[in-house]
């Protein structure tokens, strides 16, 4: 089957929001067997979309459309696709009684104009949203498929996993499974080249890295009838690759540093605190992301500036004066001082220059010192990280979590 999608709103056309719905389900819709030919965008406007809807019908045999599924008197896809396919919109209670009940859970009264996003095509298969309000809808005709979903990624992720997946499995009577090891550490090229092979070797499973934010991601996905069967074709492989790659791999379940992080602090009883400087309580927002982390988080300090290190922490002015605020000594004093103020088994202290101002040849933009220290033992490690402002803060987050990772397995 070929698929176009076709991304509805003007946002996207004014630069205003970045189209990462279509990047994500180029890729899924790749996975399940269905080739991707063409991305269209188009704003919110019922001719245009209309012809737009004629041009993907007359080309593709899957059109998943984003967008325009609000309340709103602009939000016309659903209206305007109905139209096009000569499909009547029927009221479909059971939604309405759903929104009705996501306006109770978020105890907010439910507008009027949201009663219309409970009429639907007629004969439409319907997509649930579990996280909003606009349910999504797949319409079979002429041996076309047209997806309608919203255009929120919160939204639509969910929505095209549960139920849209299972729709096209169902119609090429296979199991798409994947799972994702998460690396970090290594660089990307380096990285493939150890694995190259068993890139190059994929037929069944496949093998897709791709890089994110300070790491690197790679998809194992088989197709096969069963989940089991998936698993046992996807089992050799992941085991090949975490023996090639070693402890950069951090994760083979998709789990995130954080989760990690958190999941090895509660199996072992350990407790932390942090003390951060150039990453501004990053760390520590980044650990009470995951939920339970209250059983093993203590306290989090941000202790920005020299006075504060001298202070909060209780850093000599002598250490900072002689070796500098960014260095892998004041590091491990903060760390030092930090858990024999908190009592934590474990703690992490950062520090660094996350620009784009305040570096010199000596210590450029992008240093930064970080020590972790678990039942007494410290340890530390500077990194040079580049990118923007918030690229270093988020990369030496990772850094950090991914040393405390190191130290408590041992490695």
């Amino acid at each position: 089957m070929i698929a176009e999608i076709l991304a509805v709103g003007t946002e996207l056309l004014m630069g205003q929001i970045a189209n990462t719905n279509a990047q994500y389900i180029s890729k899924r819709l790749n996975e399940l067997g269905i080739g991707v030919y063409y991305h269209s965008v188009v704003g919110d406007n019922p001719g245009r979309l209309k012809n737009s809807l004629n041009l993907a019908l007359s080309r593709a045999d899957v059109i998943i459309t984003t967008g325009g599924l609000g309340p709103t008197q602009d939000d016309l896809t659903k209206e305007t696709i109905a139209e096009a396919l000569g499909r009547k919109l029927v009221f479909h209670e059971e939604t309405y009684q759903g929104i009705k009940a996501f306006f109770e859970k978020i105890n907010k009264i439910m507008a009027d104009s949201n009663g219309k996003q409970a009429y639907l095509p007629e004969g439409s298969i319907i997509v649930p949203n579990p996280n909003g309000t606009a349910p999504g809808c797949i319409i079979e005709k002429d041996n076309k498929i047209v997806v309608m979903l919203p255009g929120p990624p919160k939204e639509m992720i969910p929505m095209f996993e549960q139920t849209v997946c299972l729709y096209f499995e169902s119609r090429t009577g296979q199991t798409i499974n994947s799972r994702m090891l998460k690396v970090f550490g290594i660089g990307e090229s380096e990285m493939e080249l150890r694995i190259l092979d068993i890139i190059e070797a994929q037929s069944n499973p496949t093998i897709a890295p791709y890089v994110g934010t300070g790491e690197v991601i790679i998809r194992v996905t088989a197709h096969e009838k069963d989940k089991e069967r998936a698993e046992q074709l996807m089992e050799p492989v992941i085991r090949q690759i975490r023996e090639r790659l070693g402890s950069f791999v951090y994760s083979d379940n998709g789990e995130t540093m954080e989760e990690v992080v958190v999941g090895l602090l509660k199996k072992e009883g350990i407790t932390l605190s942090v003390a951060e400087s150039c990453t501004g309580g990053l760390v520590a927002s980044t650990l009470i992301s995951v939920p339970g982390v209250s059983e093993v988080f203590d306290r989090g300090f941000i202790t920005y500036s020299n006075e504060a290190k001298i202070k909060e922490l209780g850093v000599s002015e002598e250490t900072i004066a002689r070796f500098g605020a960014v260095s892998r000594e004041t590091a491990e004093e903060m760390v030092s001082c930090l858990v024999k103020k908190t009592g934590t088994r474990a703690g992490i202290a950062v520090t660094g220059i996350a620009g784009p101002d305040g570096g010199t040849r000596e210590k450029p933009v992008g240093l930064v010192c970080l020590a972790v220290s678990l039942d007494g033992e410290i340890v530390s490690h500077e990194v040079r990280i580049a990118g923007d402002r918030d690229r270093v803060r988020h990369v030496a987050c990772l850094n950090a979590l991914n040393l405390l990772r190191k130290k408590i397995l041992g490695l």
